[in-house]
């Protein structure tokens, strides 16, 4: 496979980056692979955990990797540091953790968010005056404390002076064997509405499932599953749960479990390889989010969720089994992030012709 080539091969050229981005909680990169596939040149990434850090800065030796809490940066004149004007800089990406705000729901401004790490993307987002943003995210911050985090978010976003337009994207349509949405919201400077028009992906003809993905994986670190644990899931069929094997025996498994309300599909639960992947998680072996293999009884290894999270082979993870199973989870699909990546670049080139 050739080197950073996502996994279906839609992206063997790369385009000559004539965009500039910044990202921030950059993780292991898979939001800025698919951005640079697209044709952007990243100039800084900034992340605080040494091992993400690090996996950055082994596959692009040539990015501008800022290891560091965004706390220390935000508050430094931004333009200077960056070396750009403001203004200048053509997207601003990045997936905030967005803990519980203090005071949501009551100001529903900036100072609702002081003290949670969104308060920084917005703080870059104000200094900076990208052209436009993205901001990624999981789909249940839309619910989140009935909706007053998010209309937060996009309150500080529309003070900011930007045109907010949003959507929940399934990897699943673009490219990735795996069901996994993510709310993406994109802003679009207020004083180039009318210049760019930035559409959502459209979803791919063919949904890939895991068949597609796992063949030929390279060999790899890997969680395993206890004796007793293997003994168990050589019970379940491929696309089974713990209703598919004796009842006796997944009583036993569940224990309290067992008298929960609720399906408790995510117990015991074996993918198979003619289905997507469920949302790839941080650590491979949750109880009741499990995800075995459906061929052998084990967890996913790391480079097979690496695959189903459509990196390139050639993505080496550092840091600990743990710390790379968690460094895949959280990461953006590379393709999913590729597709959205060249809808925006579409719509900034329409500056570029002076549409």
């Amino acid at each position: 496979m050739e080197l950073n080539q996502p996994i279906n091969g839609r992206l063997s050229k790369k385009s000559t980056p004539q965009l500039t981005a910044i990202e921030l909680f950059a993780g292991a990169g898979g939001l800025a692979l698919g951005i640079e596939k697209a044709g952007f040149e990243t100039t800084a990434l900034i992340e605080l955990d040494k091992d993400a850090a690090n996996t950055l800065k082994t596959n692009r030796p040539n990015w501008n990797v800022i290891c560091d809490d965004i706390a220390n940066i935000s508050i430094m004149d931004l333009s200077k540091f960056f070396h750009l004007e403001v203004g200048e800089l053509d997207l601003l990406s990045g997936g905030a953790p967005c803990q519980a705000f203090s005071y949501a729901g009551k100001r529903l401004g900036l100072e609702d968010a002081r003290g949670t790490l969104f308060y920084h993307y917005a703080v870059f987002l104000q200094k900076l005056q990208p052209k436009v943003f993205l901001f990624e995210n999981v789909r249940g911050l839309l619910s989140h404390d009935k909706g007053r985090t998010y209309k937060t978010i996009v309150n500080v976003f529309t003070e900011s002076g930007y045109t907010i337009q949003k959507k929940i994207l399934n990897a699943w349509d673009y490219g990735n064997a795996q069901k996994r949405e993510r709310l993406i919201t994109i802003g679009v400077r207020n004083d180039l509405v009318g210049k760019i028009s930035i559409d959502f992906p459209e979803p791919h003809q063919y949904k890939p499932v895991l068949r597609d993905v796992l063949k030929d994986v390279p060999e790899s670190v890997g969680a395993q599953y206890s004796e007793y644990k293997r003994d168990i899931f050589k019970l379940v069929p491929p696309g089974g749960y713990w209703r598919d094997i004796p009842e006796d025996i997944a009583k036993d498994y569940m224990k309290s479990c067992w008298y929960m309300g609720g399906g408790r599909t995510g117990i015991l639960r074996r993918m198979s390889m003619d289905e997507p992947s469920l949302t790839v998680l941080t650590s491979p072996t949750q109880k009741q989010t499990e995800r075995c293999h459906p061929l052998e009884p084990r967890p996913f290894n790391v480079r097979e969720n690496a695959r189903i999270q459509s990196f390139p082979d050639e993505w080496k993870f550092c840091g600990t089994v743990g710390s790379q199973y968690k460094q895949v989870g959280n990461a953006v699909p590379v393709n999913l992030a590729y597709d959205i990546a060249c809808e925006i670049r579409k719509g900034l080139e329409q500056i570029k012709c002076g549409n």
